[in-house]
């Protein structure tokens, strides 16, 4: 395998459109992405035909506008290109208007009340700053999502405003020091958790098959308390896929870089070189989807559920979020001059500013019924949102903050504009795994997505709130004339308002979450507490400054987020109760049956069994029917009620806590359950089944 010939090569990228497109419609089409304007229909039909052309080379005879809907995957309607001739035959073709604009019926996609189930239509557009792609033998046209009145239906439209927004307030920045770039880029390096189980085996669990992940299940023997299977030697079988994904994932033009087994048994992460957020938000998309047809092609399956096991790691998706200008400058470098010194801090102290004030909507964007399992256990961070800086750099705007001179390596006034910082390498600290928001040397980290997540909605979040912060500090810097003295006194503000969002400590320690209170930070513990906070003003306020998203778009998402999670919730109880009713309790009054009747043929013979397990079988099974009605109740109850937000805090206090206590007696009936009686594939089963 030749690398460098396969990758992207089934991608419509740049270099091809160099090769295929005449140089003035190249460089008109270049322009348009780059100053944000629509592409005239003359300059679209060249495009398109270059683009079915080279497809239908690639034996392409069908596209599709490829787009992101509210569901949270991706979504596609496949056109040929055929067009009929008077001949009775057929021509290939392709125009401008097919590729710019196409038409879905938009009825069945989550709208949160944006629109009626009778207003079907719904548009799609051509998103030309992220390449056109061949999948499965079909055209994909990456577009944005809107309805008939023009509101967004999709993450990939209110993510391009964002990037447009932090666009604008960064550029007013750099204005300030003298510099004049084309365009600042938010840019996000996802790093992807999985877990590979045996396609037989998962297809055993229907808990597995309708959930994603194993609503019961005893803990095995051994989990991952050696810590071997992290960064371990990587299973032949293992490999294999691997190597397969890696190809799949390269000729997309798809930057996967890192690749190794992760802390839980069976689990394993890939991680992408980073690029702009728009592409890189595509590509995850792209990966999650091909991760899983590789993993059948291999005999297996690729959970990407938030906590599919109980007792090990669950899988996130690490969002390594930074800004960029135009030629390649990373904003959140810190620089060997004064001048690079203060514009770092100053972007520093946006971030700093917007993590704090929006802590919320930062939780908000990673709320999920399958990451509240996750948040807070093994390894992944609490649902309290925080900053890690490490202690060089919290030193530094420390003695900023307090007018004083810092000594840790070596004594200098940190007055900005003044003498030049220390040098901050990318390991001038340590890491902080327990962190929800680290900043890792010239990015931030953003430690708390859940694995199955789109990355749309978290950089969305984060582009928009350090977009505030900046315009903020544009507003105060502008027409000044000591540029330096404003600043250092934007980076003291700043501390003295938000420091209380920096912890370079444990996140995991009851000791922290005391002193987050004592901060006044927020602890939003389950999706259900976080949601309607999504609307309130301060947060309503900053989405529509920044043209991210109307009123009507913010309410719409705050309905489609809470009754997903209701769906949820009400899908994993009824498949709890159908395994209850259905595998577990009649496997175990079988064995109860083989006990009993073994207990009586001793009794025959003169000897007196032993019947301590028929009799903890019999208080489990009373206990579990008992159980059983307690969740059937429930779940019919909670769903009876009519308000979408009233009805999760049912499924919180009611639902989840009823599947908890059935859970607790079906596991214990699965230690005392013969294996051969068993319904289902245990844990070590799962986690320990792929050999080879």
């Amino acid at each position: 395998m030749n690398v460098t010939e396969i990758f992207g090569s089934l991608v419509f990228n740049d270099s091809v459109m160099k090769e295929r497109l005449p140089k003035e419609t190249y460089d008109e089409l270049k322009k348009c992405i780059d100053e944000d304007r629509s592409l005239p229909l003359s300059v679209a039909n060249v495009v398109a035909g270059a683009m079915k052309d080279w497809a239908v080379e690639h034996g392409v005879t069908h596209y599709t506008h490829w787009f992101q809907p509210m569901t949270g995957i991706t979504a596609e309607k496949h056109d040929s290109f055929i067009s009929p001739t008077a001949a009775g035959g057929v021509i290939m073709e392709f125009s401008g208007k097919e590729l710019i604009k196409g038409e879905s019926d938009a009825s069945s996609f989550p709208s949160g009340g944006l629109r009626a189930t009778f207003e079907a239509r719904g548009y799609t557009a051509w998103d030309p700053t992220s390449f056109a792609f061949i999948k499965d033998g079909i055209l994909c046209i990456p577009t944005a999502f809107c309805s008939y009145n023009g509101l967004a239906l999709d993450k990939k439209t209110p993510l391009l405003r964002s990037m447009e927004a932090i666009n604008k307030q960064a550029k007013r920045i750099l204005k300030l020091f003298g510099k004049d770039v084309k365009r600042v880029i938010a840019t996000v390096g996802p790093e992807q958790e999985y877990f590979l189980v045996d396609k037989k085996t998962y297809e055993a669990r229907p808990d597995l098959v309708f959930t994603g992940r194993t609503l019961f299940g005893a803990r095995a023997p051994k989990g991952q308390e050696l810590e071997d299977h992290y960064f371990g030697a990587i299973k032949t079988k293992i490999v294999k896929y691997m190597k397969d994904l890696d190809e799949e994932l390269w000729k997309l033009g798809i930057l996967a870089k890192t690749k190794h087994n992760e802390a839980a048994p069976a689990q394993h992460e890939l991680a992408p070189i980073f690029c702009s957020t728009s592409v890189a938000t595509d590509h995850n998309q792209l990966t999650m989807e091909i991760m899983k047809k590789v993993a059948l092609r291999h005999g297996m399956v690729c959970l990407l559920h938030e906590k599919p096991f109980a007792g090990v790691n669950g899988s996130g998706k690490h969002n390594n979020w930074s800004l960029a200008t135009d030629d390649g400058k990373n904003l959140l470098e810190p620089g060997n001059n004064p001048y690079d010194n203060a514009q770092f801090l100053l972007f520093l102290s946006a971030a700093i500013a917007a993590v704090d004030e929006y802590q919320d909507l930062l939780r908000i964007s990673v709320a999920s019924a399958g990451n509240d399992h996750r948040l807070g256990a093994n390894e992944a961070p609490p649902a309290i949102v925080s900053m890690f800086l490490g202690d060089e750099l919290t030193g530094i705007l420390e003695a900023i903050e307090e007018d004083r001179t810092y000594s840790k390596r070596a004594k200098c006034n940190v007055e900005i504009g003044v003498h030049v910082l220390p040098k901050l390498p990318q390991d001038s600290t340590d890491r902080n795994r327990t962190s929800p928001f680290a900043f890792t040397g010239n990015k931030f980290e953003f430690r708390m997505p859940g694995s199955s997540f789109s990355i749309a909605g978290i950089n969305v979040v984060l582009n928009t709130i350090v977009a505030e912060s900046l315009r903020r500090f544009a507003d105060e810097l502008e027409g000044t004339d000591d540029i330096a003295k404003a600043v250092n006194r934007i980076v003291k503000q700043t501390m003295k308002e938000h420091k209380r969002i920096i912890f370079n400590g444990n996140n995991y320690s009851e000791e922290w979450v005391s002193e987050a209170e004592r901060r006044g930070l927020h602890n939003y513990k389950t999706t259900a507490d976080a949601l309607p906070h999504y609307t309130d003003e301060k947060n309503m306020e900053v989405f529509s400054r920044h043209g991210v998203f109307t009123e009507e778009e913010i309410r719409s998402r705050r309905e489609i987020y809470t009754e997903n999670y209701c769906k949820i919730l009400r899908i994993e109880a009824l498949t709890m109760i159908d395994m209850m009713n259905k595998m577990i309790m009649p496997a175990v009054t079988t064995y109860q049956k083989e006990l009993t009747e073994n207990s009586l043929a001793l009794k025959n013979i003169g000897i007196e069994p032993n019947t301590d397990i028929i009799k903890a079988l019999n208080d489990l099974y009373a206990d579990g029917l008992e159980r059983l009605r307690d969740l059937e109740m429930a779940t019919l109850r909670t769903n009876l009620i009519e308000n979408t937000f009233a009805r999760s805090i049912a499924y919180r206090d009611e639902v989840v806590p009823a599947m908890e206590r059935l859970r607790v007696v079906a596991d214990q009936m699965e230690l005392r359950t013969a294996k051969k009686y068993w319904p289902m594939p245990t844990y070590a089963d799962l986690l320990f089944g792929i050999n080879e």
